[in-house]
């Protein structure tokens, strides 16, 4: 199990075949409602109901609307490292590839822009009690530039240049969502900071160890 699978679930045990698909259930309805209705309409009962769950054994899984939003986030952005993979970014340099793959995640979520607000404002809100999935998710995020990077064993400043990107992407995404900047301006952004990687590529060859996909 990975850490985020020990981080979930009865207990914080590793998850039983079943009660994975039972927790797969609740994120699919919990993503489904945010789709159509953004934050407000994804509310507890319904969550339950639609996913075929006691509303106790819902709150057993995620304590609160929070918890859920914010792992339906870890979710998303499991099925967008998956599909990376298979279909690595193809620029020539790092800075190319993080800047396409953030784009990427960007475009996918500017698809379902309510389900997108719904996970955002989750985690503007969440307070210390959901520390271990926003942890979660920012691993998460962490894992796929790192993969555009095609690194293994990055360097403490490559890892500081992931944590400004990582904070820069997900303050683009808030100005998108709340109407303050265009695409356009999202794209240069996020362009002009993935360039911090340049300044960290002197001397990191040796952290170069599995290439792209």
């Amino acid at each position: 199990m990975t850490a985020e699978a020990k981080s979930r679930g009865p207990a914080s045990l590793p998850l039983t075949e079943r009660q994975e698909a039972r927790r797969r259930r609740i994120l699919h309805a919990s993503a489904q409602l945010a789709s159509r209705g953004g934050f407000d309409a994804v509310q507890m009962r319904e969550v339950a109901e639609d996913s075929g769950v006691a509303l106790g054994t819902l709150y057993r899984y995620f304590p609160s609307k929070i918890h859920l939003l914010v792992a339906t986030m870890q979710d998303q952005l499991q099925h967008l490292h998956t599909t990376l993979r298979k279909r690595p970014p193809g620029g020539e340099s790092a800075a190319e590839r993080v800047a396409e793959t953030l784009m990427r995640a960007f475009r996918a979520l500017q698809r379902e822009p309510h389900l997108a607000d719904a996970m955002v404002r989750a985690l503007t809100f969440a307070d210390r009690s959901v520390s271990p999935e926003v942890d979660t998710v920012s691993r998460q995020t962490t894992a796929i530039i790192l993969d555009a990077m095609g690194l293994e064993h990055p360097t403490a400043e490559q890892l500081s240049a992931v944590r400004v990107i990582e904070h820069t992407w997900h303050s683009a995404l808030i100005t998108w969502l709340s109407g303050r900047a265009s695409i356009a301006q999202v794209k240069i952004d996020i362009e002009t900071v993935c360039r911090l990687i340049d300044m960290t590529q002197t001397g990191a060859g040796a952290g170069q160890g599995r290439g792209r996909g």
